[in-house]
C-alpha cells in the first residue's frame, strides 16, 4: 500500500510511475488527495470541538458550587449540542476514511527504476542465461507420457479424486517431489533461512497484509464457512508472521524459508499451458523471505538472485533470467526477476521461481515497522522468492535427462533419492 505522505507529497510522481504499469492512477490519486485533505479537516475540526467541550463540561460543577444553577443549565446544553456535533463529525469522519481506504489499496505498487518499460511478457529483458540446452534424440518425450510410462505420476487419478490439475505422484515420483523440498530446504538452511512450517489456511488479515487481497480473491480458494483462504504461496503466512511487529534495529536481516503445498484456482488457463506439470492448481513449493532495512534491501535482492540460480545451476538444468517488464510486472511488486528452465521435449522455457522486492509496500499493509538508530519509527522492506516451485522444475529434469526411456537423476540428487535412475 503506498502511503498517504508520498501521494500528498509527489502525487504527479506516482501517477507517472504507475504508468510504467500501465496503470492510469490519476482520477483516483486526485480523489485520494481530496479525501485526504478532507480526513485532516474533519480531525482538527472534531479536536477542537472535543477540547471545548471537555473545557467547558469542567465548569459545570464549579457553578454549580457557587449557586448558579441556570449557567450551569446553559453550560450543560452547550456540552450536549458539543456532542451531538462531535458525533457528526465522527460519522462524516468514518464515511470520508472508509472511501480513502477503499481507494488507496487499488494502487499497485510503484516500479523502481530498473524495471524497463513494455506491455508483456515479451518485452521481458533476459539478463542472463546458463547450462547448455541437451539436445536430444527424434524419440523424446514430453514429461507427461515419460511419466505416465514409468508410472510415476498419474494425471487421470487425480482427475477421478479431485479434479484436473492435481496430479497424483506414485513411487519414484513421489520420492523425487520428496528429495526436491528437502534438497531445496536444506540448501536455503544453510544459506542462514530460518525454516518454518506455517499453517496452509490464512485469514483475510493475512491475505490483505501481503496484497493478495482484494486483488487476488479470484485466484485463490475460499473456505467460505470459516472465511478463510487455501495459501497461493508461502509468502503470504511467513511474510505475516511480522504483520503488527516493531522490529529493533539490531534484528536485521530477517530470513526465513518454507515448504508448503500451493493452491491456485487459475482461472482461463487453458491449452498447452497446462498440459501435465505446466499449470496445476495444488503444487509444492520451498519460498524464501527476507525482512530488510531500505538501505539493505537491493543487495539483499541480488543476493536472493544469485542463491536462487546456484540452486538451478546445480541441478543442470538450461536456464535464463528474466527482469520483468512494467506491464509484466505483479500488482504488489516493485521489482521482479524471473527464472525459467529449458523443456528440450516442448521446447519452450517454464517459469519456475520470482524473486521480488516489494520495497515497502507490502510493509505498510502489515504495519511492519522498526526503530532505527536514532530511534525514529521507519517501514521495513519485504522480500521473496521461489526456492524452488516443483512442478515445471520436475518436468524439465525428467523431460531433458531422459535416455532410452529412462530418467537420469543429477548428482547432487542422488543422496536425497536414493536411486539414480528412474
Amino acid at each position: 500500500m503506498l502511503t498517504l505522505k508520498l501521494l500528498r507529497e509527489d502525487p504527479e510522481y506516482v501517477i507517472r510511475k504507475l504508468a510504467v504499469k500501465h496503470f492510469d492512477a490519476r482520477e483516483i490519486v486526485t480523489r485520494i488527495n481530496e479525501l485526504d485533505g478532507n480526513r485532516r479537516a474533519l480531525q482538527t475540526e472534531l479536536d477542537a470541538c472535543l477540547a471545548r467541550q471537555n473545557r467547558i463540561a469542567s465548569q459545570i460543577g464549579a457553578l454549580m458550587k457557587e449557586g448558579k444553577k441556570e449557567e450551569a443549565e446553559a453550560v450543560k446544553k452547550e456540552v450536549s449540542a458539543l456532542k451531538e456535533q462531535s458525533k457528526a463529525l465522527e460519522e462524516k469522519s468514518q464515511t470520508n476514511n472508509s472511501e480513502l481506504n477503499s481507494l488507496i489499496v487499488l494502487l499497485p505498487n510503484i516500479p523502481c527504476d530498473l524495471v524497463p518499460e513494455g506491455k508483456n511478457s515479451d518485452d521481458n529483458v533476459v539478463v542472463r542465461t546458463g547450462n547448455e540446452i541437451p539436445e536430444l534424440g527424434p524419440d523424446a518425450l514430453p514429461h507427461w507420457e515419460l511419466a505416465r510410462n514409468l508410472d510415476i505420476i498419474d494425471f487421470d487419478l487425480g482427475v477421478k479424486l479431485t479434479g484436473a490439475g492435481f496430479p497424483v505422484y506414485k513411487g519414484k515420483g513421489a520420492r523425487l517431489q520428496r528429495a526436491l523440498i528437502n534438497f531445496f530446504l536444506d540448501v536455503n538452511t544453510r544459506a542462514g533461512y530460518l525454516e518454518v512450517e506455517p499453517p496452509v489456511m490464512i485469514n483475510e488479515a493475512s491475505g490483505f497484509g501481503t496484497g493478495q487481497l482484494p486483488d487476488k480473491e479470484g485466484q485463490m480458494y475460499h473456505a467460505t464457512l470459516d472465511n478463510y483462504y487455501l495459501v497461493p504461496t508461502a509468502e503470504v503466512p511467513v511474510t505475516n508472521i511480522y504483520r503488527d511487529v516493531i522490529l529493533g534495529n539490531d534484528d536485521f536481516p530477517v530470513k526465513m524459508t518454507a515448504y508448503t503445498p500451493c493452491f491456485r484456482r487459475e482461472a482461463g488457463s487453458y491449452g498447452k499451458d497446462v498440459r501435465g506439470l505446466n499449470r496445476l492448481h495444488q503444487f509444492d513449493k520451498v519460498e524464501i523471505v527476507r525482512i530488510e532495512k531500505p538501505e539493505n534491501s537491493y543487495a539483499a535482492l541480488d543476493d536472493m538472485i544469485a542463491h536462487v540460480e546456484g540452486i538451478v545451476k546445480s541441478l543442470g538444468l538450461p536456464y535464463r533470467i528474466l527482469r520483468l517488464c512494467g506491464g509484466d510486472l505483479s500488482f504488489t511488486s516493485a521489482i521482479t526477476y524471473d527464472f525459467e528452465v529449458y523443456s528440450a521435449a516442448q521446447g519452450r522455457w517454464l517459469e519456475i521461481s520470482s524473486v521480488s522486492n516489494f520495497e515497502s509496500y507490502q510493509a505498510n499493509r502489515l504495519k511492519l515497522r522498526y526503530r532505527d538508530a536514532d530511534g525514529k519509527m521507519q517501514l521495513a522492506h519485504t522480500l521473496n522468492g521461489s526456492s524452488l516451485a516443483l512442478p515445471r522444475v520436475v518436468a524439465a529434469l525428467l523431460e531433458d535427462n531422459q535416455k532410452d526411456g529412462h530418467i537420469v537423476i543429477p548428482e547432487i540428487l542422488r543422496p536425497y533419492t536414493g536411486f539414480d535412475v528412474i
